[in-house]
């Protein structure tokens, strides 16, 4: 039987400066910073995490800062769009703050919903769509109410060197079901109600280039240790490379790179963020897992420091 994953958990991607993706994120965006921690495999870079009141999975967009970066190319291998999705009838006061912010938007038609596609500062690229699907976010800040607010991921677009192949691990491996095709784009369904939807690109797409400005990587959800470990011996058996379990304190992740050259993760639902701070103040200090502990004084005069601010554009 094939295993079968609730959706997206999180998204992680590259960017430069880090006052400029909080600014973005929670300020314009609205989002709540869940998490500032490093990033464990590199402690000279911050390692941010973003999402609704608890950074629940299905919401938690994530981020390298990595000031003076060279900037990538979206391309295949990647995540092309990362779709963001807000609860019905709010799609135009996101359209209303993006030209309040001077911000170049596209409102494109694509299964028969509409999305307003945009860039973040540093080029990557996201949409918003409006959907019933999925719980509403509590959390507000600065010029988004909660009523508004991104709930988390709508899904993503996937862009693949080989099409074929990550369609057929996205139906045979992850167990999502392909329900609609239009024009060069198929569409397809995890079970959960966020970050369950997923076009993929039908034509193949010539390889991206990390850096500033793309995803690294795309990671699905695993209810448990236990079924994180079906799937570790699922992506085995299917051909592919899985990783050791690693501990990122508040997931447990596999990873591996499916044949269309994008890097994939499978990461716990449990523990979540609470597991060192409490929830009326995460995101408020730096945590670091207990072998960076020592380093602690060398580590934050490394890193540079930023504030969640409110923007001037909401405080007029």
């Amino acid at each position: 039987m094939t295993q079968q994953t609730a959706g997206i958990h999180h998204i992680t991607a590259f960017v430069t400066d880090p006052q400029r993706n909080v600014d973005f994120y929670a300020g314009f965006l609205g989002l709540r910073l869940v998490k500032k921690t490093i990033n464990f495999d590199a402690p000279e870079v911050y390692h941010l995490y973003f999402g609704n009141e608890l950074g629940s999975p299905g919401t938690a967009i994530t981020f390298f800062p990595w000031p003076g970066a060279r900037h990538g190319q979206v391309g295949g291998g990647q995540v092309g769009y990362t779709t963001f999705v807000v609860p019905p009838g709010s799609l135009g006061f996101w359209e209303q703050r993006l030209r309040k912010f001077g911000m170049t938007y596209f409102r494109i038609e694509r299964f028969g919903e509409t999305f307003l596609q945009f860039r973040d500062p540093d080029g990557m690229q996201l949409e918003i769509v409006e959907r019933e699907e999925g719980p509403n976010s509590k959390w507000a800040f600065g010029g988004v109410p909660a009523d508004k607010a991104i709930k988390g991921f709508g899904g993503a677009i996937l862009y693949s060197m080989n099409p074929e192949k990550t369609m057929h691990t996205l139906e045979h491996l992850m167990g999502l079901t392909k329900v609609a095709e239009e024009g060069s784009l198929i569409r397809f369904r995890a079970s959960g109600d966020l970050g369950n939807v997923i076009d993929m690109n039908a034509k193949p797409i010539p390889r991206g280039q990390d850096g500033a400005g793309t995803v690294h990587h795309i990671a699905w959800r695993a209810r448990d240790l236990e079924d994180q470990r079906h799937w570790q011996e699922a992506v085995s058996s299917y051909g592919l490379r899985p990783t050791d379990i690693v501990d990122r304190q508040y997931f447990t992740a596999v990873y591996f790179r499916e044949n269309g050259g994008i890097l994939f993760e499978i990461a716990t639902d449990p523990p979540g963020f609470a597991t060192d701070e409490s929830v009326e103040h995460l995101g408020e200090k730096l945590m670091l897992p207990e072998w960076y502990e020592p380093h602690r004084a060398q580590i934050e005069n490394g890193l540079l420091p930023f504030e969640v601010r409110v923007l001037e554009e909401d405080k007029a």
